[in-house]
């Protein structure tokens, strides 16, 4: 079991009806890193402690208790986009270019 509280918030539906329901709010600063982690995840090859890391950043982003409420535009995901950027750049060499790659595709469904 991992010392991150927010490991436990992660489920692939609260991640993908977040994702949906405030795609547009949160923008694609903040949804990109979280496609390029799920993604990355999801592979094989990804190991298990950067998948961890991965469940932590993406239960935080899900989770309702946050340290800047979502509700308010821009300034309430700040820290969400804050906790994904430190997650991607702690697993960076485990995001492969297909993963890049679904993320970019699934946010040009979003938003194009």
């Amino acid at each position: 079991m991992s010392d991150n509280p927010f490991e436990n918030e992660f489920t692939d539906d609260g991640f993908w009806n977040k994702a949906r329901k405030y795609a547009r709010i949160a923008g694609e600063s903040v949804l990109e890193p979280a496609l390029k982690m799920y993604y990355a995840a999801q592979d094989p090859d990804t190991p298990a402690w950067a998948r961890t890391t991965v469940y932590g950043a993406l239960g935080y982003f899900i989770t309702p208790i946050d340290a800047i409420p979502d509700i308010s535009p821009f300034v309430g995901y700040s820290d969400d986009l804050g906790v994904l950027v430190a997650a991607t750049a702690a697993i960076a060499a485990y995001i492969k270019k297909e993963h890049t790659d679904k993320a970019k595709a699934k946010l040009t469904e979003w938003f194009d």
